[in-house]
């Protein structure tokens, strides 16, 4: 399928538009220079056909939602949030030249640089679990560099903000990430599916090909899905890729959620445990030292299936322990 034509880019007092960076099923991506401060900056909108009143208040408790949960080292920071003279919803967001994208599949990415990614994006899902925001969305794509080379994730439940159908148009780009009972529509998310998307997003960088995806056989999107349904995936062929981690994710892959790693922040420090086995100097775990309050108003698709506190360890920011 042909990828869309990026929109018109909207007029936005005290930005002037540069270039598109992007398009998808439910927003475009636009590359604007602020006037002050100055700096660039990366503007999503969303497409006018999903612009209506519910999605108007979902946008606007997920935008408070974001800003609640970008001061994540490791979380796209989201500067400003605002309604476009055309009536398109926009984020305001940092500036990120690049990502992994489909990096996975032309460059051989080390094993320190997965686990390190794999530490600071689960410390990233543990935050915004613990303000009651889902991700839904984790895939490589979503990962993205700063300027100085740092990994961030963004896109933080944006499709939420958009109609049912919509939604499934938008999640079926991201099947070879998602659970099984993502796709076998049990639930629109979870703590764990999160998890899960993380660890397929993971298997991604290490084996060079989503987790379900089979060397010269149909990977369609739909018999993808089948896959993930009915069972597990195949092996990474890679030599340095050590037992103890293809173990991690081919359990952080378990059809049954309870198999899995029960929290991100459990997940974090299992990688971290590979880090030492190999003699790496472990990532950081970066969690707040106390959650805030949640930001109210964001409507029940934000507030859904957090891990119970008896199934958490909460520790101060920086924990490693």
């Amino acid at each position: 399928m042909a990828r869309r034509i990026p929109s018109e880019p909207p007029i936005l007092n005290g930005f002037s538009f540069v270039r598109a960076l992007g398009s998808g099923g439910f927003a475009d991506v636009f590359l604007y220079e602020q006037d002050l401060p100055r700096r660039q900056v990366a503007v999503k909108v969303l497409l006018s056909d999903t612009v209506n009143p519910r999605a108007t208040q979902m946008f606007v408790a997920e935008s408070r939602l974001m800003a609640h949960v970008s001061t994540h080292p490791a979380i796209l920071t989201v500067f400003d949030a605002g309604v476009a003279a055309d009536g398109r919803l926009y984020l305001v967001m940092e500036y990120c030249p690049s990502g992994y994208g489909d990096m996975y599949r032309s460059e051989r990415i080390p094993i320190p640089e997965v686990l390190k990614t794999g530490i600071r994006m689960a410390s990233a899902l543990e935050t915004a679990h613990r303000s009651h925001v889902l991700h839904r969305d984790v895939k490589p794509a979503n990962i993205l560099f700063t300027v100085y080379g740092h990994s961030v994730l963004s896109d933080f439940g944006i499709a939420a903000t958009v109609s049912a159908s919509d939604r499934g148009e938008a999640a079926g780009l991201s099947v070879p990430w998602s659970a099984p009972e993502i796709i076998s529509q049990d639930t629109t998310g979870t703590v764990s599916t999160d998890i899960f998307s993380l660890g397929a997003t993971l298997f991604s960088l290490v084996a060079g090909r989503t987790p379900f995806e089979r060397a010269g056989k149909d990977n369609a999107p739909g018999v993808i899905a089948g896959r993930i349904l009915k069972g597990k995936p195949d092996g990474i062929d890679r030599s340095d890729v050590p037992e103890s981690l293809q173990l991690l994710l081919a359990r952080t892959l378990a059809r049954d959620p309870l198999a899995r790693p029960l929290s991100a922040l459990a997940f974090a420090r299992e990688l971290q445990a590979v880090e030492a086995e190999l003699g790496i100097a472990q990532t950081q775990i970066d969690v707040p030292m106390y959650v805030d309050p949640v930001v109210s108003g964001a409507g029940d698709t934000q507030l859904t299936s957090v891990v119970p506190d008896r199934r958490r360890s909460w520790r101060r920011r920086g924990s490693t322990s």
